[in-house]
């Protein structure tokens, strides 16, 4: 049953700064003009895993295609669109671009929004998007307009929900705006259509400020430039309030679950004392004990020179990078899988150290009980520990705090440690774009809407050259199943889009290693300041060192 929802008008208590960038007008290369001329044609072959190749008999899974000019599209298009996982900074500005990219290719073309996510495509819960409904939304921050949600799409039930909610509506074309599970969705979505028949188009959209949805044919995701911005500003600022003050170790954690290119990015944008890299850790095989040593060694040294404050930088997923933590925690899953009452038990702690092993239960007894209660929390959707649930910059406050207090007593450190724990989260995820974000979200849903009008699907959505003015980057078209490959969850090999962790020999973090050892005991702190929209080229337009560093690619 198609539930049709009259979306409320969002109320006009906008600030002068919102209300201006609702007349900001996105840049998007010139071939992005009049989609309705766009046609693609196939331009060569990528490797693809044979394996991966046979659950998408349908699509066109190994075959790049190049865009070009065709015979115009003189017809109206309807396209739905769906919001999916965690906000991002820009997606409002790819919905802006898919209205007025089919709004141009036929002025009776539709666009509806699924609500709260894909749970709307399964439910038939959707809005009429038009103009007067987006001129409130236009350059703006979060997800708000159709709402988001994390449901998949991936039972025989759920499938066939969507299949008969896109045949209802009679769509050309459905948009996934997501990061790597939201388009590992889109796959199967599009070979299931395929599958039955129907004839409307699936296309991704590259969407996380993780920054993790990476790789040859997308260099980025649309929000990690706002997102690392926003982020940037704060440990600015608190640079400059541990110098002013000369008192304070800020411990700040960075979003960023699988990977750390948001915290290398801040890292590169501010010059912190101390920043750990999850990826490093990984390749290094440090354990929790050597993280520990490593930020009191800094502490004992910055004392030697007559500071007594500084900022340390932790990734989100830093304790699953661990050597000794990832022992603990593969227990952990394990353990709770097979005895899901366990987190239930009043004396849960205590019959968990009973169960696990006795390295795992001895460094699980040396937690804080605060940390021992949230590494027992539910698991996500993928049976994985929800690590921003975990406050692991505290765990280290107070693990260096313990071993402070050890070098003390044995005299090898007689000062003041006074710490001070942040989580730059979801405060990152729905600021207003920056003018970057909003140029790369606005093209990339024109591009989207130039797909769906020639039929293609089973494919994302992507923009190269982003280093280059905007005039100068490169839309291409990707299969979604040349970027999967084969990972465990809950137990069971399954085909997902690979998320992509930093490279430790990439120019970006080597770049970071010649100056990280100077920033340990020197005040090199830069604040840069929040994120500007009006002014230079310098200042708006110049994208954040991570885009800066990809070269410009031949593809």
């Amino acid at each position: 049953m198609t539930v049709q929802i009259q979306p409320k008008k969002k109320a006009q208590n906008l600030s002068s700064l919102q209300r201006a960038r609702l007349e900001y007008s996105p840049q998007y290369p010139s071939i992005l003009e009049d989609v309705s001329i766009l046609d693609f044609k196939p331009d060569g072959k990528i490797s693809l895993d044979d394996e991966i190749a046979k659950i998408f008999p349908h699509l066109h899974t190994g075959v790049l295609e190049s865009i070009v000019l065709g015979e115009p599209i003189d017809h109206p298009l309807k396209i739905g669109v769906v919001l999916s996982g965690g906000q991002a900074p820009g997606g409002h500005n790819v919905i802006s671009g898919i209205f007025d990219a089919c709004k141009k290719v036929h002025p009776d073309s539709e666009l509806i929004g699924f609500l709260d996510g894909p749970k709307g495509i399964i439910d038939n819960q959707w809005c009429e998007i038009t103009q007067d409904f987006l001129k409130v939304f236009r350059n703006q921050g979060g997800f708000d307009s159709i709402g988001s949600g994390r449901v998949k799409i991936e039972s025989e039930e759920q499938l066939l929900s969507a299949l008969r909610t896109v045949q209802e509506h009679k769509l050309d074309g459905l948009v996934i705006i997501g990061g790597d599970d939201s388009n590992t969705n889109a796959a199967f979505l599009s070979e299931f259509f395929l599958e039955h028949g129907c004839s409307t188009s699936v296309v991704g959209i590259p969407k996380t400020i993780d920054g993790d949805l990476q790789n040859q044919f997308i260099e980025i995701s649309f929000g990690f430039d706002t997102a690392c911005r926003t982020y940037s500003e704060i440990i600015g600022n608190l640079e400059r309030d541990a110098i002013s003050a000369k008192k304070y170790y800020y411990f700040i954690k960075l979003m960023g679950r699988a990977a750390s290119h948001i915290t290398l990015e801040c890292a590169l944008q501010t010059h912190p004392n101390l920043t750990f890299i999850g990826e490093e850790l990984l390749k290094e095989h440090k354990s929790l004990w050597q993280v520990i040593q490593e930020i009191a060694d800094l502490i004992v040294l910055r004392k030697k020179e007559g500071k007594e404050y500084g900022i340390i930088l932790i990734p989100e997923g830093i304790i699953e990078f661990l050597s000794d933590v990832q022992l603990l925690i593969s227990e952990l899953n394990v353990l709770l899988h097979a005895n899901e009452d366990l987190i239930q038990r009043q004396d849960r702690i205590e019959r968990v150290e009973q169960l696990l092993s006795l390295s795992a239960a001895s460094l699980f007894s040396s937690f804080p009980e605060k940390i021992q209660s949230q590494l027992l929390l539910d698991r996500d959707p993928h049976g994985n520990i929800q690590v921003s649930k975990i406050e692991t910059e505290r765990l280290l406050m107070q693990m260096t705090a313990k071993e402070l207090e050890k070098r003390k007593q044995e005299g090898e450190w007689d000062g003041t440690f006074s710490p001070q724990a942040f989580f730059c989260g979801y405060e990152g995820r729905s600021a207003l774009p920056s003018n970057f974000d909003c140029n790369y979200a606005y093209s990339l849903g024109r591009l989207a809407c130039a797909l769906i009008g020639r039929k293609k699907t089973g494919f994302i959505a992507s923009i190269l050259n982003l280093s280059q003015p905007v005039l100068a980057w490169k839309p291409v078209v990707v299969p979604l199943p040349c970027m999967m490959h084969f990972e465990a969850r809950k137990g069971v090999m399954k085909a997902v889009i690979k998320k992509t962790l930093l490279d430790c020999d990439g120019k970006l973090f080597c770049e970071f290693l010649k100056n990280r050892t100077a920033w340990k005991l020197e005040d090199s702190y830069t604040q840069p300041g929040p994120i500007q929209f009006y002014g230079s080229s310098e200042l708006t337009d110049k994208p954040v060192f991570t885009v800066q560093s990809k070269s410009v690619s031949s593809v």
